[in-house]
């Protein structure tokens, strides 16, 4: 279990990250989520030691991550694929924190067959693997030391289609055995696959938290609904006072589909598409931060390196 209570880490006068505070359980994959520079690398700094807190804690399995002996068997962290020494292979690269953990040799190949590294690339030199593999080595390395918690930063950046589904079917798996996950990113629809919790952070603080289910309940109803004349459709709905947008090839309705069916049929209009289309997880979000998005606010691009 990973614990974050009132964490806050500041720089100057900037509070990259403020006043945060969310639990991580066993059994679970948390998603940590929010636009870049929003403060979750961070918080992930601070949970193993590299950025000292300004005021806060954290703690997993109950201990300060400093505190934990041989924490590489308890605790599996990937912040930044490219961190390792280019000149290393990836053999290498495992070997060390195997030998430094007190592992096996065998675990080396263990772990490369598990992220799909073969002999061969796994012998060539860091600066010639891509991002994607230096991703599958990071993630070989953080469950090197089999451990009870996974703490990972963007770990599908690089990854292609079939390896992001191979990541998601990995950590979960690891979550159902009983381990604890938290994985930040800024891609919502793919941690949203995943994740049994979510928390949602913009510019340094927590914005909402829960599950799926619990952060979209109380989104307005909105309906997608496509006809055989879309505009007719639209002049309609909007007369009865519903807001209406293009969606695809049709339109979104502010409205329950009941109302959307009635207005149609009352104005002999013939529907070839209807069902309910409520904001989803990213329209939530970014309703939730539109003042931290790039966007929408001039000093998020300045702060960007500071809370990433």
């Amino acid at each position: 279990m990973i614990i974050v209570d009132h964490l806050t880490r500041k720089y100057g006068s900037f509070a990259a990250v403020d006043d945060v505070s969310f639990v991580a359980q066993p059994g679970r994959v948390t998603g940590f989520l929010g636009p870049n520079g929003a403060g979750k690398t961070t918080t992930m700094r601070v949970m193993v030691g590299l950025t000292p807190a300004t005021s806060g804690s954290v703690t997993i399995g109950g201990h300060a991550y400093r505190d934990i002996p041989n924490p590489g068997r308890h605790v599996g962290v990937l912040l930044d694929a490219s961190a390792q020494h280019a000149g290393r292979t990836g053999r290498e690269v495992l070997t060390i924190g195997a030998r430094t953990m007190g592992l096996p040799d065998s675990r080396i190949d263990e772990m490369l067959e598990l992220v799909s590294l073969t002999g061969p690339e796994s012998k060539r030199r860091l600066r010639n693997y891509s991002l994607g593999m230096r991703q599958r080595l990071g993630i070989a390395h953080a469950l090197l030391g089999d451990p009870s918690v996974l703490i990972l930063d963007e770990p599908a950046n690089g990854l292609d289609p079939a390896g992001i589904r191979w990541m998601r079917g990995l950590l979960k798996g690891y979550a159902d055995r009983g381990g604890t996950v938290l994985l930040s990113s800024h891609l919502l629809h793919e941690v949203e696959q995943i994740a049994d919790e979510m928390i949602l952070i913009g510019r340094g603080r927590v914005v909402a938290q829960g599950d799926k289910k619990s952060l979209l309940q109380g989104q307005a109803a909105s309906t997608l609904v496509t006809s055989t004349d879309n505009t007719r459709l639209a002049e309609v709905l909007r007369a009865q006072g519903i807001a209406v947008t293009p969606a695809g090839e049709g339109l979104r309705a502010e409205c329950a589909a009941l109302d959307v069916g009635r207005a149609a049929a009352e104005h002999g209009l013939v529907l070839t598409d209807l069902r309910t289309g409520s904001a989803g997880l990213e329209d939530l979000f970014l309703e939730l931060t539109a003042s931290t998005q790039r966007e929408g606010h001039p000093q998020a691009a300045t702060q960007q390196g500071a809370s990433a």
